[in-house]
């Protein structure tokens, strides 16, 4: 492996995660789109190595909301409960059923193009003085399943999707961002592992890229911690249409690759 391409991973992992660790992203949706174009990392062998970002980069901006006291929550609980046992089922989906890489663009394409229009709207047109009722225990403990399941598949863990939709259903960023980064990095860790077991039983590129996982995870871990501590300091309105923006445009990019 050239040194070179450690190199760029790790800038790209250090820069993604400085702008996404702020509002409970943990990067990878954005980091994936790089390791298939940029770092020929082979299909399916993306998604782990995607998994294991997640785990090197995680404890960057987690140890920063531990120190707060952020992350001793019922939330934080529920989203890591609810996305372990979908994080299995997603690897799983993902050897055995979506291996094609033509699928996997179209996967990309629809996970991406709509979260980035989801964050693009509720930025632009915030709920205001309206009261809004918060989703129950068992709302957000089912919406971690399910997320849990797509992010085993896209490897991105888990948490980075449900921080967005909890955060439009009206809980504030402060509280779901260290949940949501908790549970990226609690599902990322079995999702690893998930897919290492199965690669021992199943032929292909199924293991994670570990020289290239590891480059971008410690540009994470240091872009992470970053984004913690500059998270007061940054404007949150800005940050949310960057990150809308960046998954609608790479979303749209990968619908055309697709459909040509």
């Amino acid at each position: 492996m050239d040194w070179w391409l450690g190199l760029g991973g790790l800038i790209a992992g250090l820069l993604i995660a400085v702008v996404t660790a702020p509002v409970g992203v943990s990067g990878a949706v954005f980091l994936l789109p790089i390791q298939l174009s940029v770092l020929a990392v082979p299909n399916p062998a993306v998604t782990p190595t995607n998994l294991l970002f997640n785990v090197v980069a995680g404890p960057g901006a987690l140890w920063r909301h531990r120190r707060t006291g952020a992350l001793r929550t019922p939330l934080t609980r529920r989203l890591v409960l609810g996305t372990l046992p979908g994080v299995v089922i997603g690897a799983v989906i993902r050897v055995f059923a979506l291996p094609g890489p033509a699928v996997f663009r179209l996967l990309i394409a629809g996970l991406l193009l709509p979260l980035g229009l989801w964050l693009c709207v509720r930025t632009l047109r915030p709920v205001g003085d309206r009261p809004v009722a918060e989703p129950s225990a068992r709302t957000v403990t089912g919406l971690a399943v399910a997320v849990g399941v797509i992010g085993g598949i896209y490897g991105i863990g888990g948490g980075s999707l449900t921080g967005p939709v909890l955060v439009g259903r009206g809980m504030p960023v402060s509280r779901v961002a260290p949940a949501a980064l908790a549970a990226t990095f609690a599902t990322s860790i079995v999702g690893a592992a998930t897919f290492a077991l199965l690669s021992l039983t199943s032929s292909g590129d199924i293991a994670p890229d570990w020289y290239l996982g590891l480059a971008c995870g410690l540009g994470g871990l240091i872009g992470g911690y970053l984004g913690a501590r500059l998270q007061p300091h940054l404007p949150e309105t800005a940050l949310r249409l960057l990150l809308g923006g960046l998954a609608a445009i790479i979303g749209t990019l990968y619908a055309v690759q697709t459909l040509n």
